[in-house]
């Protein structure tokens, strides 16, 4: 193909119809009418020589090739929008940009309050869209600029990507108050004795049954939630203990009957991240962001 022949603006609206996978979704993204979204397409499908979307049922899909051309489409336009954008001053004060965050629920009652106090002070236009985080890393998403940057706990990240420590945290047991089988100090024989609720979070094991495991122990798990806020709740009703982090545990324990103790045995803190795409790293605006979500954790 002869690219002086190929109108450039086709490959916005290639890469709005593959996020939404339909037309009028990506013609609102776009800001065009449907009809020029959809005569778009006719033209993409003339020149690539391939439907790229076909329907199924009531649904749209891509077709194999539009799947191989969307990572590196959208890649170049990232970059063409970077380096255009390279010399320009960010103004958080007049910037109405949305951004995509994915985190857990726990991250996002620790940070997310805060952040969206500093926002409303120094940047009142910005939007803030949250998505669940997996357990591992959605680097996909983050590749394809459907998130913005992950802000979590993760054991591998290509390096494709910037991470920053945002910060440590350790775990407490959380029991409601007048427990019956806790009289006195929570040691090891008693942990092993409760019944407990696990927050699994998509995992397999988490960080206390690994080191139980290691020593030859295990604990009673009846019950598995992958949500922090509602395993809280859980226990100040009920006689299951949970493993939960600190800043959380103290939270509703400030709003719950429950009472606190530190894990009888040495498992040391874990680690949070904020992931975004090395690329990305002259992005003004995003960096501005990342640096105000940095500055809670100072706090």
């Amino acid at each position: 193909m002869n690219i002086s022949n190929f109108d450039l603006n086709l490959l916005r609206v290639l890469d709005a119809l593959l996020r939404e996978c339909n037309v009028s979704r990506a013609a609102e993204r776009l800001a065009l009418s449907q009809p020029a979204v959809s005569n778009a397409l006719n033209r993409l499908r003339v020149l690539l020589d391939d439907p790229l979307l076909v329907r199924v049922g009531r649904a749209m899909q891509p077709t194999p090739r539009a799947l191989a051309l969307e990572a590196p489409i959208r890649a170049a336009l990232q970059q063409i929008e970077q380096s255009l954008s390279a010399g320009e001053v960010f103004d958080p004060a007049r910037s109405r940009q949305r951004f995509s965050i994915a985190v857990t629920d726990y991250v996002e009652l620790i940070c997310m309050p805060r952040l969206l106090q500093q926002l409303s002070q120094q940047a009142p236009g910005i939007r803030i869209d949250i998505r669940h985080l997996s357990p591992t890393l959605p680097a996909e998403a983050l590749d394809k600029g459907e998130l913005d940057l992950v802000l979590g706990r993760f054991e591998e990240v290509p390096a494709r990507f910037a991470r920053r420590h945002w910060m440590s945290e350790t775990l407490q047991v959380a029991l409601r108050q007048n427990h019956p089988q806790l009289h006195g100090n929570l040691d090891l024989d008693t942990f092993l004795q409760l019944r407990h609720l696990w927050v699994h979070g998509g995992q397999t094991r988490g960080m206390v049954d690994q080191w139980l495991g290691e020593q030859g122990l295990s604990r009673e798990i009846l019950y598995t939630t992958p949500n922090y806020l509602q395993a809280a709740h859980i226990v100040a009703s009920s006689e299951l203990a949970a493993v939960l982090p600190t800043q959380l545990a103290r939270h509703f324990a400030g709003l719950l009957p429950l009472q606190l103790f530190d894990l009888p045995f040495a498992l040391g803190p874990f680690h949070l991240e904020i992931v975004s795409l090395a690329q990305r790293q002259r992005d003004a605006a995003l960096q501005w962001l990342i640096e105000q979500i940095m500055a809670i954790a100072q706090v």
